[in-house]
Protein backbone atom coordinates (compact mmCIF):
# COMPACT_ATOMS: atom_id res chain seq x y z
CA UNK A 1 0.00 0.00 0.00
CA UNK A 2 1.20 3.94 -0.83
CA UNK A 3 1.53 5.79 2.66
CA UNK A 4 1.18 9.12 0.20
CA UNK A 5 -1.35 10.20 -1.33
CA UNK A 6 -3.77 8.58 1.86
CA UNK A 7 -6.11 6.41 -1.13
CA UNK A 8 -3.49 4.41 -3.17
CA UNK A 9 -3.69 4.40 -6.87
CA UNK A 10 -6.29 1.82 -8.14
CA UNK A 11 -4.60 -1.44 -9.40
CA UNK A 12 -4.62 -2.08 -13.20
CA UNK A 13 -5.04 -5.63 -14.80
CA UNK A 14 -1.72 -6.81 -16.04
CA UNK A 15 -1.46 -7.07 -20.25
CA UNK A 16 2.04 -7.58 -20.92
CA UNK A 17 1.31 -7.68 -24.59
CA UNK A 18 0.84 -4.20 -24.34
CA UNK A 19 2.23 -2.44 -21.25
CA UNK A 20 1.91 0.94 -20.51
CA UNK A 21 5.01 3.17 -21.28
CA UNK A 22 7.04 5.70 -19.41
CA UNK A 23 9.51 7.92 -20.63
CA UNK A 24 12.06 8.70 -17.67
CA UNK A 25 14.82 11.36 -17.89
CA UNK A 26 17.63 11.84 -15.04
CA UNK A 27 20.30 14.03 -17.50
CA UNK A 28 23.05 13.80 -14.30
CA UNK A 29 24.49 10.85 -11.60
CA UNK A 30 22.34 11.67 -8.53
CA UNK A 31 18.93 11.88 -11.17
CA UNK A 32 20.25 8.49 -12.08
CA UNK A 33 20.43 7.29 -8.46
CA UNK A 34 17.21 8.20 -7.62
CA UNK A 35 15.49 7.77 -10.86
CA UNK A 36 16.20 4.01 -10.37
CA UNK A 37 15.17 3.89 -6.73
CA UNK A 38 11.53 5.79 -8.10
CA UNK A 39 11.30 2.80 -11.14
CA UNK A 40 11.64 0.12 -8.52
CA UNK A 41 8.92 1.30 -6.58
CA UNK A 42 6.66 1.92 -9.53
CA UNK A 43 7.57 -1.73 -10.75
CA UNK A 44 6.50 -3.20 -7.26
CA UNK A 45 2.89 -0.87 -7.83
CA UNK A 46 2.44 -2.35 -11.68
CA UNK A 47 5.26 -4.98 -12.90
CA UNK A 48 3.66 -4.16 -16.63
CA UNK A 49 5.09 -0.82 -16.75
CA UNK A 50 7.50 -0.55 -19.48
CA UNK A 51 10.46 2.36 -18.72
CA UNK A 52 12.43 3.98 -21.68
CA UNK A 53 14.90 7.20 -21.73
CA UNK A 54 17.75 8.82 -20.21
CA UNK A 55 20.35 7.85 -17.75
CA UNK A 56 22.63 5.94 -16.14
CA UNK A 57 23.74 2.67 -14.97
CA UNK A 58 21.37 2.27 -11.99
CA UNK A 59 18.51 2.86 -14.38
CA UNK A 60 19.41 0.56 -16.99
CA UNK A 61 20.08 -1.78 -13.61
CA UNK A 62 16.09 -1.51 -12.90
CA UNK A 63 15.26 -2.47 -16.56
CA UNK A 64 15.29 1.11 -18.56
CA UNK A 65 15.79 1.28 -21.98
CA UNK A 66 18.44 3.44 -22.62
CA UNK A 67 18.66 5.99 -25.52
CA UNK A 68 21.25 7.76 -23.95
CA UNK A 69 23.82 8.09 -21.01
CA UNK A 70 23.41 10.66 -18.47
CA UNK A 71 27.46 11.00 -18.50
CA UNK A 72 26.82 11.83 -22.10
CA UNK A 73 24.38 14.61 -20.78
CA UNK A 74 25.65 16.36 -17.91
CA UNK A 75 27.51 20.33 -18.07
CA UNK A 76 28.32 22.29 -15.62
CA UNK A 77 27.89 26.13 -16.99
CA UNK A 78 27.39 28.09 -19.88
CA UNK A 79 30.50 27.10 -21.52
CA UNK A 80 30.41 23.49 -21.24
CA UNK A 81 26.96 23.56 -22.87
CA UNK A 82 28.36 24.50 -25.90
CA UNK A 83 30.57 21.79 -26.19
CA UNK A 84 28.00 18.84 -25.76
CA UNK A 85 25.06 20.79 -27.28
CA UNK A 86 24.69 19.28 -30.54
CA UNK A 87 24.77 15.78 -28.97
CA UNK A 88 21.63 17.43 -26.50
CA UNK A 89 19.70 18.54 -28.53
CA UNK A 90 20.16 15.19 -30.80
CA UNK A 91 18.83 13.84 -27.99
CA UNK A 92 15.84 16.18 -27.82
CA UNK A 93 14.63 16.04 -31.06
CA UNK A 94 14.85 12.25 -30.62
CA UNK A 95 12.52 12.39 -27.19
CA UNK A 96 10.13 14.79 -29.04
CA UNK A 97 9.65 12.34 -31.95
CA UNK A 98 8.45 9.37 -29.13
CA UNK A 99 6.05 11.90 -27.89
CA UNK A 100 4.95 12.59 -30.82
CA UNK A 101 4.79 9.67 -32.61
CA UNK A 102 4.07 6.55 -29.82
CA UNK A 103 2.52 9.12 -26.95
CA UNK A 104 3.92 7.51 -24.27
CA UNK A 105 1.55 7.11 -21.02
CA UNK A 106 3.78 9.31 -18.51
CA UNK A 107 6.77 11.62 -18.87
CA UNK A 108 8.74 11.78 -15.46
CA UNK A 109 11.93 14.56 -15.49
CA UNK A 110 14.20 14.35 -12.27
CA UNK A 111 15.71 18.18 -12.47
CA UNK A 112 18.44 18.73 -15.09
CA UNK A 113 15.70 21.82 -15.63
CA UNK A 114 16.82 23.61 -18.87
CA UNK A 115 16.65 20.42 -20.79
CA UNK A 116 13.43 19.10 -19.00
CA UNK A 117 11.61 21.89 -19.02
CA UNK A 118 12.03 22.11 -22.83
CA UNK A 119 10.94 18.53 -22.73
CA UNK A 120 7.56 18.98 -20.39
CA UNK A 121 6.59 21.83 -22.95
CA UNK A 122 6.48 19.01 -25.94
CA UNK A 123 4.64 16.43 -23.71
CA UNK A 124 1.88 18.97 -23.04
CA UNK A 125 1.53 19.42 -26.51
CA UNK A 126 1.55 15.94 -27.21
CA UNK A 127 -0.91 14.89 -24.21
CA UNK A 128 1.01 13.29 -22.53
CA UNK A 129 0.88 13.69 -18.05
CA UNK A 130 4.29 15.07 -16.83
CA UNK A 131 5.46 14.08 -13.41
CA UNK A 132 8.62 16.53 -12.14
CA UNK A 133 10.82 14.64 -9.50
CA UNK A 134 13.37 16.91 -8.15
CA UNK A 135 12.55 20.15 -8.76
CA UNK A 136 14.51 23.18 -10.59
CA UNK A 137 16.10 25.14 -7.61
CA UNK A 138 13.97 28.37 -8.49
CA UNK A 139 14.19 29.40 -5.02
CA UNK A 140 17.98 30.01 -5.39
CA UNK A 141 18.00 31.56 -9.10
CA UNK A 142 15.53 32.12 -12.13
CA UNK A 143 12.35 32.07 -9.97
CA UNK A 144 10.40 33.33 -12.85
CA UNK A 145 10.48 29.26 -14.38
CA UNK A 146 7.52 28.63 -11.84
CA UNK A 147 5.72 30.26 -14.25
CA UNK A 148 6.11 27.77 -16.85
CA UNK A 149 6.39 25.17 -14.61
CA UNK A 150 2.66 25.55 -13.54
CA UNK A 151 1.82 25.81 -17.31
CA UNK A 152 3.65 22.48 -18.68
CA UNK A 153 3.94 20.18 -15.11
CA UNK A 154 0.81 18.15 -14.15
CA UNK A 155 2.11 17.55 -10.46
CA UNK A 156 5.82 18.41 -8.98
CA UNK A 157 7.11 16.44 -5.99
CA UNK A 158 10.11 18.27 -4.11
CA UNK A 159 12.69 16.48 -1.52
CA UNK A 160 13.69 19.56 0.38
CA UNK A 161 11.03 20.78 3.30
CA UNK A 162 11.10 24.80 2.34
CA UNK A 163 10.58 24.05 -1.46
CA UNK A 164 7.09 22.92 -1.09
CA UNK A 165 5.75 26.28 -0.06
CA UNK A 166 7.93 28.08 -3.01
CA UNK A 167 5.97 26.64 -5.42
CA UNK A 168 2.28 26.09 -4.06
CA UNK A 169 2.39 30.10 -3.21
CA UNK A 170 2.89 30.20 -7.17
CA UNK A 171 -0.28 27.95 -8.18
CA UNK A 172 1.97 24.83 -8.81
CA UNK A 173 0.17 21.17 -7.78
CA UNK A 174 3.29 20.24 -5.48
CA UNK A 175 3.77 17.45 -2.74
CA UNK A 176 7.20 16.91 -0.47
CA UNK A 177 7.84 13.51 0.10
CA UNK A 178 10.96 13.83 2.03
CA UNK A 179 14.76 12.91 0.42
CA UNK A 180 15.38 9.79 -1.26
CA UNK A 181 18.83 10.06 0.08
CA UNK A 182 17.20 8.97 3.69
CA UNK A 183 16.61 5.58 2.35
CA UNK A 184 19.92 5.26 0.25
CA UNK A 185 22.96 6.83 2.19
CA UNK A 186 23.69 3.60 4.56
CA UNK A 187 27.40 2.00 5.24
CA UNK A 188 27.38 -1.66 4.25
CA UNK A 189 30.40 -2.30 6.09
CA UNK A 190 32.20 -1.80 9.63
CA UNK A 191 35.22 0.71 9.80
CA UNK A 192 37.35 -2.43 10.23
CA UNK A 193 36.03 -3.96 7.40
CA UNK A 194 35.82 -1.22 5.16
CA UNK A 195 39.51 -0.29 5.89
CA UNK A 196 40.17 -4.09 5.38
CA UNK A 197 38.26 -3.90 1.88
CA UNK A 198 39.87 -1.02 0.78
CA UNK A 199 43.73 -1.59 1.39
CA UNK A 200 44.06 0.76 3.65
CA UNK A 201 45.87 0.89 7.30
CA UNK A 202 44.03 2.16 10.49
CA UNK A 203 45.42 5.00 10.72
CA UNK A 204 44.71 8.64 11.62
CA UNK A 205 43.45 10.91 9.67
CA UNK A 206 41.85 9.44 6.74
CA UNK A 207 40.84 11.82 3.85
CA UNK A 208 37.61 11.64 1.66
CA UNK A 209 38.56 13.23 -1.95
CA UNK A 210 34.98 14.14 -3.92
CA UNK A 211 35.77 15.84 -6.63
CA UNK A 212 32.07 15.63 -8.35
CA UNK A 213 30.37 13.72 -11.09
CA UNK A 214 31.01 15.26 -14.32
CA UNK A 215 34.26 15.25 -16.09
CA UNK A 216 34.51 19.32 -15.99
CA UNK A 217 34.30 19.35 -12.20
CA UNK A 218 36.70 16.36 -11.70
CA UNK A 219 39.38 18.65 -14.32
CA UNK A 220 38.43 21.85 -12.25
CA UNK A 221 38.83 20.54 -8.65
CA UNK A 222 40.75 17.25 -8.48
CA UNK A 223 44.05 18.82 -9.43
CA UNK A 224 43.12 21.01 -6.25
CA UNK A 225 42.32 18.32 -4.35
CA UNK A 226 45.45 16.66 -4.89
CA UNK A 227 47.45 19.41 -4.02
CA UNK A 228 45.58 19.35 -1.02
CA UNK A 229 46.63 16.20 -0.06
CA UNK A 230 50.11 16.90 -1.12
CA UNK A 231 50.26 20.19 1.46
CA UNK A 232 48.58 17.79 4.24
CA UNK A 233 50.31 14.96 4.25
CA UNK A 234 52.95 17.31 5.43
CA UNK A 235 51.46 17.72 8.91
CA UNK A 236 49.83 14.63 8.94
CA UNK A 237 52.66 12.15 7.80
CA UNK A 238 50.31 9.00 8.33
CA UNK A 239 47.83 10.87 6.34
CA UNK A 240 45.43 8.75 3.83
CA UNK A 241 43.95 9.49 0.89
CA UNK A 242 40.14 8.28 -0.41
CA UNK A 243 38.46 8.79 -3.71
CA UNK A 244 34.92 6.88 -4.47
CA UNK A 245 34.99 7.41 -8.42
CA UNK A 246 31.14 8.27 -9.85
CA UNK A 247 30.00 6.19 -12.49
CA UNK A 248 29.74 8.90 -14.76
CA UNK A 249 33.55 9.65 -14.71
CA UNK A 250 36.00 7.66 -16.44
CA UNK A 251 38.84 6.50 -14.47
CA UNK A 252 41.51 6.82 -16.91
CA UNK A 253 40.79 10.82 -16.27
CA UNK A 254 40.87 10.32 -12.96
CA UNK A 255 44.07 8.71 -12.71
CA UNK A 256 45.62 11.13 -15.23
CA UNK A 257 45.30 13.84 -12.66
CA UNK A 258 46.66 11.89 -9.86
CA UNK A 259 50.08 10.40 -11.37
CA UNK A 260 51.41 14.81 -11.31
CA UNK A 261 50.47 14.44 -7.71
CA UNK A 262 53.36 12.39 -5.66
CA UNK A 263 50.70 11.24 -2.74
CA UNK A 264 48.71 8.15 -2.58
CA UNK A 265 45.37 8.46 -3.39
CA UNK A 266 43.00 5.06 -2.83
CA UNK A 267 40.76 5.15 -5.94
CA UNK A 268 37.34 2.98 -5.60
CA UNK A 269 34.90 2.33 -8.35
CA UNK A 270 31.49 3.47 -6.47
CA UNK A 271 31.49 2.85 -2.76
CA UNK A 272 31.33 6.40 -1.36
CA UNK A 273 29.11 5.60 1.76
CA UNK A 274 31.51 2.75 3.29
CA UNK A 275 34.49 5.20 2.28
CA UNK A 276 33.27 8.47 3.18
CA UNK A 277 31.76 6.99 6.56
CA UNK A 278 34.74 6.24 7.69
CA UNK A 279 36.57 9.00 6.63
CA UNK A 280 37.85 12.00 9.16
CA UNK A 281 37.23 14.54 6.96
CA UNK A 282 36.11 15.08 3.56
CA UNK A 283 36.86 17.65 0.67
CA UNK A 284 33.72 18.04 -2.02
CA UNK A 285 31.96 19.40 -4.88
CA UNK A 286 29.14 21.55 -4.55
CA UNK A 287 26.04 19.30 -5.10
CA UNK A 288 23.97 15.75 -3.93
CA UNK A 289 27.71 14.51 -2.67
CA UNK A 290 27.86 17.39 0.33
CA UNK A 291 24.03 15.88 1.63
CA UNK A 292 25.41 12.14 1.22
CA UNK A 293 28.64 12.88 3.26
CA UNK A 294 26.40 14.88 5.89
CA UNK A 295 24.34 11.28 6.19
CA UNK A 296 27.27 10.06 6.64
CA UNK A 297 28.03 12.69 9.45
CA UNK A 298 31.42 13.20 7.92
CA UNK A 299 33.01 17.46 8.59
CA UNK A 300 33.55 18.62 5.20
CA UNK A 301 35.06 21.19 3.14
CA UNK A 302 32.88 22.45 -0.22
CA UNK A 303 34.54 23.04 -3.12
CA UNK A 304 33.15 24.84 -6.26
CA UNK A 305 34.57 25.99 -9.77
CA UNK A 306 33.06 26.77 -12.76
CA UNK A 307 33.94 28.95 -15.78
CA UNK A 308 34.47 33.45 -15.33
CA UNK A 309 31.38 33.25 -17.84
CA UNK A 310 29.35 31.69 -16.11
CA UNK A 311 30.00 32.58 -12.25
CA UNK A 312 29.97 36.55 -13.34
CA UNK A 313 26.10 35.76 -14.28
CA UNK A 314 25.17 33.79 -11.44
CA UNK A 315 26.95 36.83 -9.23
CA UNK A 316 24.09 38.35 -10.61
CA UNK A 317 20.83 36.34 -10.35
CA UNK A 318 21.76 33.92 -7.65
CA UNK A 319 19.66 34.86 -4.27
CA UNK A 320 21.07 32.78 -1.32
CA UNK A 321 23.92 32.91 0.34
CA UNK A 322 25.16 29.21 0.44
CA UNK A 323 26.05 26.61 -2.81
CA UNK A 324 26.47 23.89 -0.37
CA UNK A 325 23.19 21.89 0.28
CA UNK A 326 23.87 21.26 3.65
CA UNK A 327 24.28 25.01 4.51
CA UNK A 328 21.26 25.91 2.80
CA UNK A 329 19.20 23.39 4.97
CA UNK A 330 21.23 23.67 8.16
CA UNK A 331 20.00 28.08 7.45
CA UNK A 332 24.50 28.91 8.73
CA UNK A 333 27.88 27.53 7.59
CA UNK A 334 28.46 24.21 8.61
CA UNK A 335 31.00 23.62 5.85
CA UNK A 336 33.49 26.06 4.82
CA UNK A 337 32.66 26.80 1.17
CA UNK A 338 35.26 27.88 -1.61
CA UNK A 339 34.48 28.82 -4.70
CA UNK A 340 36.16 29.67 -7.58
CA UNK A 341 39.20 31.25 -6.79
CA UNK A 342 39.31 30.76 -3.67
CA UNK A 343 39.03 26.65 -4.42
CA UNK A 344 42.89 26.36 -4.36
CA UNK A 345 44.80 23.79 -3.07
CA UNK A 346 46.39 25.95 -0.17
CA UNK A 347 43.22 26.96 1.20
CA UNK A 348 41.25 23.43 0.71
CA UNK A 349 44.51 22.03 2.74
CA UNK A 350 44.18 24.69 5.45
CA UNK A 351 40.12 24.28 5.75
CA UNK A 352 40.94 20.45 6.30
CA UNK A 353 43.55 20.59 8.65
CA UNK A 354 41.62 23.36 10.95
CA UNK A 355 39.13 20.13 11.17
CA UNK A 356 41.54 17.69 11.85
CA UNK A 357 43.22 20.09 14.97
CA UNK A 358 40.07 21.04 16.20
CA UNK A 359 38.47 17.57 17.52
CA UNK A 360 35.51 19.83 19.58
CA UNK A 361 35.24 21.35 16.21
CA UNK A 362 34.36 18.05 14.43
CA UNK A 363 32.68 16.51 17.23
CA UNK A 364 30.50 19.81 17.11
CA UNK A 365 30.02 19.52 13.33
CA UNK A 366 28.75 15.91 13.42
CA UNK A 367 26.18 16.55 15.79
CA UNK A 368 24.45 19.12 13.71
CA UNK A 369 24.78 17.17 10.91
CA UNK A 370 22.75 14.40 12.49
CA UNK A 371 20.09 17.30 12.90
CA UNK A 372 20.08 17.63 9.24
CA UNK A 373 18.44 14.19 8.74
CA UNK A 374 15.45 15.31 10.55
CA UNK A 375 14.96 18.30 8.24
CA UNK A 376 14.53 16.04 5.45
CA UNK A 377 11.38 14.01 6.17
CA UNK A 378 10.34 10.43 6.65
CA UNK A 379 11.95 7.89 5.07
CA UNK A 380 9.93 6.10 1.90
CA UNK A 381 10.49 9.21 -0.39
CA UNK A 382 10.83 6.86 -3.09
CA UNK A 383 7.69 5.22 -2.65
CA UNK A 384 5.64 8.15 -2.24
CA UNK A 385 6.99 9.58 -5.17
CA UNK A 386 6.05 6.71 -7.12
CA UNK A 387 2.41 6.66 -6.23
CA UNK A 388 2.06 10.07 -7.08
CA UNK A 389 3.43 9.66 -10.41
CA UNK A 390 1.96 6.14 -11.21
CA UNK A 391 -1.92 8.24 -10.03
CA UNK A 392 -1.08 10.39 -13.41
CA UNK A 393 -0.86 7.11 -15.70
CA UNK A 394 -3.44 7.46 -18.61
CA UNK A 395 -5.65 4.58 -17.90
Amino acid sequence: MCPFPPTPPAMVPLDMNNPRTVVIVAGEASGDLHGAHLVREMKALDPSLSFCGVGGANLEAEGVRLIARSSEMAVVGLTEVFSKLRFIAGVFFRLRGMLRKEKPDLVILIDYPDFNLRLASEAKRAGVPVFYYISPQVWAWRKNRIHRIRQVVDRMAVILPFEKDVYAEMGVDVDFVGHPLLDAVNRSRSREEALAAFGLRDAWPLVALLPGSRAKEVTSLLPEMAGAAEILIRDFPDAQFVLPLAETVDPALVQGILSGHPVPVTVLTGQMYDAVGISDAAMVASGTATLETALLGTPMVIAYRISPLTAAVGRRVIRVQHIGLVNLIAGRTLAPELVQENATAQRLAAEVKALLMDRERRDAIRCELAAIRSKLGQPGASLRAACLAYGLLKN
